[in-house]
């Protein structure tokens, strides 16, 4: 029983991390550019796992170290700059709904790059998941608008980067373990984030005002807990609990994003909301053993 309380706590703290990643983005870029949100997001990680990273580098094997420097950039790097140059136009919400196809672009790529086998089930959650996310652009409060949605179309991508980096950790990295996998990848990421950084003119702004204080801020928070103290969480709920429990994780997130999109006034509409049902649907039929 203990163990399980457990298990569901870091369950939900998981989900309340990751679900409120989109508005600390959100709160980030009100002030900032969206590169400096992310770069900071990432810097703010690698600091945080600096320490595990002097056991990684002695641990993980030098055939795989170029493998982890690779998930460091397909894993966090590029969908960090989508995420928030995405929420530069649409909605947190939005964003957090459409992370939620996470799970099957992970199958189809897995399918279609490494020789993963598909059961119908999951052929039936991925047509379902499509659907849920082919009526989006509809269920928008003003109605369809490919102008914005093309931004959409970024946190799309992210996704596919995330499905990709799942199935290469599956396959080439099963033997390495996930904490030295995301502490090196991220010190690693410290250099191009800092660069980029300094190149968007970052250090030009004017650093004691409050409202940069403030977006600098949540960029940080968002990086330390959404990046780094989140993956932590989740290897951990991920070898107590296995990996089909770790991986309704992704149920969760959107309802704690379209929470703080409640909150923060956002227009949702009872529509999205029957979309992300049908592509939580989707996910679920896919996931199934």
């Amino acid at each position: 029983m203990r163990n399980r309380l457990i298990n569901w706590g870091l369950f939900i703290i998981l989900c309340i991390i990751w679900g409120s990643s989109f508005m600390l983005m959100k709160v980030g870029i009100h002030e900032l550019d969206p590169y400096h949100v992310a770069s900071l997001r990432l810097f703010s990680a690698g600091l945080v796992l600096l320490p595990f990273a002097f056991r990684a580098i002695r641990q993980i094997p030098r055939d795989k170290f170029w493998l982890v420097i690779l998930s460091g950039f397909l894993g966090s790097f590029f969908p960090a700059y989508l995420f928030c140059v995405a929420q530069t136009k649409i909605d947190s919400s939005l964003a957090g709904i459409l992370n939620a196809l996470t799970p099957l672009f992970t199958i189809i790529i897995g399918v279609l790059f490494f020789k993963l086998k598909a059961a119908p089930n999951k052929w039936l959650g991925i047509v379902v998941g499509f659907i849920g996310l082919a009526l989006l652009p509809f269920a928008a409060n003003k109605g369809i608008s490919f102008k914005d949605f093309s931004y959409s179309l970024l946190v799309l991508l992210a996704t596919i980067f995330y499905g990709v980096n799942v199935n290469m950790i599956g396959t080439h990295m099963k033997t390495v373990n996930s904490i030295n996998i995301a502490s090196l990848a991220f010190v690693f990421l410290i250099i191009p984030s800092s660069l980029i950084l300094y190149f968007t003119g970052y250090f030009d702004l004017d650093l004691d005002n409050e409202l940069v204080i403030r977006a600098t801020g949540a960029s940080a928070v968002l990086g330390m807990m959404g990046t780094a103290v989140a993956s932590i969480l989740f290897y951990m709920l991920l070898k107590r609990a296995g990996a089909l429990f770790a991986s309704t994780v992704t149920y969760g997130i959107p309802f704690v994003a379209i929470f703080w999109g409640v909150i923060d006034h956002e227009v949702i509409t009872f529509w999205q909301v029957g979309c992300l049902g049908i592509i939580l649907g989707g996910v679920y039929l896919a996931n199934r053993n």
